[in-house]
């Protein structure tokens, strides 16, 4: 039986397990039949011609872990902005970790999936948002069909979230092979500010495949500022799909920091309903080895004075794989739009691989629109004139792609994340730098 034949076949065992209304449980029928017609993608596919799922695909994975392994905090601490105060929602082995988390409903709710689905008083706004922006790929309406646990935030309007949430979901390795499909709602009423940082750490050299949903919504005038840090073992893979809606004058970042993973595949995706909103996507991928990143961005302008901006920094050595695949689409109402996408690559082997193709589909005639890649090495002469200054060569090829990736580091809007994401970068390039960006 194939991985597909086992998650169909386990869907109705699934619905019997999990307690929910009416409501979603047709959307999670409606869902499997969906994916039972489509099926994992294929390099087939335009939007897949660069990534393969073939390898993942033949593990037997555990599509629902048996038990959760109890982690002691000092164990996975260094997985956490520890150095400030955050509300945590933790994850072992798709289970709730209540003695790791932090939640609260004290004036917003900072809470677990599972309780949103299943009790009355959510019922409005699982009605309102659930499953509304996800789109109808397979992978996305796979994770539809078996939703039932990972992060519900709701924050009412006017209010200021004091502390950033961690979202944090860890595999131990209970199974020879597990399958992970985490999904997240984030609503963000009117005039109301939130930051997010979420990570997916494997702990165990098992094969982890974890698809993820996460569907944010920005009303009228709020901010959101999502972070996401993807440093995993070689034996982890993520297929993360974020989907945002944005409403009038809203604001949304996501910046996505990759460098680890065997397999990792983010699928982002930014829908603007709304006039003078801005829509901020970033990046940087600092990989090696086999690993395999792509980058699969959309950004929809459906109404006119807006803007958008895509920044994407990829640096890859060894047998390293890179993906940029970016479209812009500006329908024929979003005038005076503003959309600006670059996608810069640094290859530091002759073995290493980025296949980048940035899109713009433009229906307006009064706009600003802009897209750019560049592929290449680093700067010789900037190496010679460093070396000439007494900076050891190891050295100075860090400071250089240091400086590469500086503009995207420069937008990270808390102190102790942009420190960690530092010491990250700092490891990966195998230098100790001894100042921040």
């Amino acid at each position: 039986m194939d991985l597909k034949e086992k998650l169909v076949s386990s869907f109705l065992a699934f619905e019997e397990k999990v307690d929910v209304d009416a409501y979603v449980h047709d959307i999670r029928s409606h869902a499997i039949k969906v994916f039972e017609e489509k099926g994992f993608p294929s390099k087939k596919e335009e939007a897949w011609k660069y990534t393969s799922l073939k390898a993942l695909l033949k593990e037997d994975y555990s599509v629902f872990p048996k038990q959760e392994n109890a982690l002691d905090y000092k164990d996975v601490k260094k997985y956490f902005i520890h150095d400030i105060d955050t509300y945590k929602i933790v994850f072992i082995d798709g289970k709730y970790s209540s003695h790791l988390s932090q939640t609260t409903h004290e004036g917003i709710d900072v809470c677990l999936m599972s309780s949103a689905l299943a009790k009355p008083k959510y019922n409005a706004i699982i009605e309102k948002y659930f499953n509304k922006v996800a789109t109808s790929d397979s992978l996305p309406v796979l994770n539809t069909a078996f939703s039932n646990e990972g992060a519900y935030i709701h924050i009412p309007k006017n209010k200021v979230v004091e502390k950033p949430i961690q979202i944090v979901h860890f595999s131990t390795g209970n199974e020879a092979a597990t399958m992970l499909q985490p999904r997240n709602l984030v609503v963000v009423d009117e005039n109301s500010q939130v930051q997010i940082i979420e990570r997916h750490q494997s702990l165990t050299s098992n094969p982890v495949l974890t698809n993820s949903v996460t569907e944010i919504y920005a009303n009228q005038r709020a901010l959101v500022d999502y972070y996401k840090i993807q440093n995993d073992n070689d034996q982890a893979s993520l297929i993360d799909n974020t989907f945002i809606k944005q409403h009038k004058e809203s604001i949304a970042s996501v910046h996505t920091f990759s460098f680890g993973g065997k397999l990792t595949r983010n699928n982002l995706n930014f829908y603007q309903e709304g006039e003078h909103m801005d829509s901020i996507l970033k990046g940087v991928t600092i990989i090696g080895n086999k690993q395999h990143v792509d980058h699969n961005t959309l950004v929809h302008h459906i109404e006119p004075n807006c803007e958008s901006h895509q920044d994407y920094k990829g640096i890859f050595g060894e047998n390293a794989t890179g993906v940029f695949n970016g479209k812009i689409i500006v329908n024929k109402e979003a005038q005076k739009t503003n959309a600006f996408q670059s996608n810069n690559n640094i290859l530091l082997s002759d073995k290493a691989t980025i296949n980048s193709k940035p899109q713009l589909e433009i229906f307006a005639d009064d706009v600003k629109c802009s897209h750019g890649c560049t592929i290449g090495q680093l700067d010789e002469s900037a190496m010679f004139y460093m070396q000439s200054r007494g900076i050891p060569k190891k050295e100075a090829k860090a400071l250089l792609m240091f400086a590469f990736s500086n503009n995207v580091m420069s937008s990270v809007k808390i102190p102790e994340l942009k420190q960690r994401i530092t010491e990250i970068i700092a490891d990966k390039l195998g230098v100790d730098l001894g100042f921040d960006l």
